[in-house]
């Protein structure tokens, strides 16, 4: 499995809750306001194309795989995954 990262800018309705509950399938951690990590065998694109169907169409999405990583001051990180 592939560690991921994922952020969004949801911009005028703002809906969070269906973007949380897709999140929550991967059991993906928030680490900081609008970014979230997670582990899966999927693509980035194949990753963009599925949370995006819980955005709305003028809100922004961007999903990166990662193979290194610091952070400092979040409320999670990548270690805390299970």
């Amino acid at each position: 499995m592939a560690l991921y990262v994922l952020s969004y800018d949801l911009r005028n309705k703002r809906d969070y809750q269906k973007l949380y509950d897709a999140l929550g399938k991967f059991k993906a951690l928030k680490m900081l306001e609008s970014l979230w990590c997670f582990n899966s065998d999927s693509t980035a694109k194949d990753l963009r194309d599925y949370f995006k169907s819980f955005i709305d169409n003028d809100d922004g999405l961007a999903v990166f795989k990662v193979d290194d990583w610091a952070t400092v001051r979040c409320k999670t990180s990548p270690n805390d995954l299970k």
